[in-house]
């Protein structure tokens, strides 16, 4: 009977809960991985590649914004007191202190980066010297909570899909799917729709700009 009761409530917990929201957090930092790897190469080139840079970096709203929704509801859960999320426990000391920073330095890249987008490059400082420095920051605070949590996502991540599309977790996967669409969507309609303002730093005049050096 006691056998029968753990795992009645395993499938519930893989379900929903703890697991789902595990999940959903793995596999939305595994997207957000493999989008932050090609906006990285653009970054090698960020004049050659200025327009795909500006696309994917509002791309990355979506997911980041998801990201920060999943994270943030364990946070809640766990210091409001919910069982299940105590007896899963925090993160490790340095992942918790690293956290907030991700957040906050990842809200100042995106932010300055939409910023630059409407000032142009006539107007550029003082937000392209606060996106540098922010992403400086992020860069290096995102690698360590990178690190630390990549071999726990991609497990997790794995255990999302293979698991058989008839289990009792199947309806709860294909919401956490459709969570993961639906910021990617939101993501490359927010693109769509800015990338046309940014004329002024996608156009050959913003290269010679750059180039040669104008007044800001």
């Amino acid at each position: 009977m006691r056998a029968t009761v753990s795992r009645t409530a395993g499938a519930t917990d893989q379900a929903g809960g703890v697991e789902g929201n595990s999940r959903l957090t793995a596999v939305n930092g595994m997207v957000l991985l493999g989008l932050l790897a090609v906006e990285g190469v653009t970054v090698l080139d960020v004049e050659g590649l200025i327009t795909l840079h500006i696309y994917l970096g509002l791309l990355l709203v979506g997911p980041v914004l998801l990201k920060c929704a999943s994270t943030g509801y364990r946070f809640l859960r766990y210091y409001t007191g919910a069982a299940p999320y105590v007896r899963k426990g925090p993160p490790h000391p340095i992942l918790r202190m690293l956290g907030p920073l991700v957040v906050l330095s990842s809200v100042a890249v995106l932010g300055t980066g939409i910023a630059l987008v409407y000032t142009g490059p006539a107007h550029r400082e003082p937000m392209l010297t606060l996106h540098q420095a922010s992403f400086v920051v992020w860069f290096a605070v995102t690698t360590g909570h990178v690190l630390g949590h990549l071999i726990g996502a991609g497990s997790t991540t794995w255990r999302e899909l293979r698991d058989p599309r008839l289990s009792p977790a199947a309806r709860r996967r294909r919401w956490r799917a459709l969570a993961v669409a639906l910021a990617l969507v939101a993501g490359v309609g927010l693109a769509t729709a800015v990338l046309p303002s940014a004329t002024a730093l996608t156009s050959h005049h913003y290269d010679g700009f750059e180039r040669h050096g104008g007044d800001n």
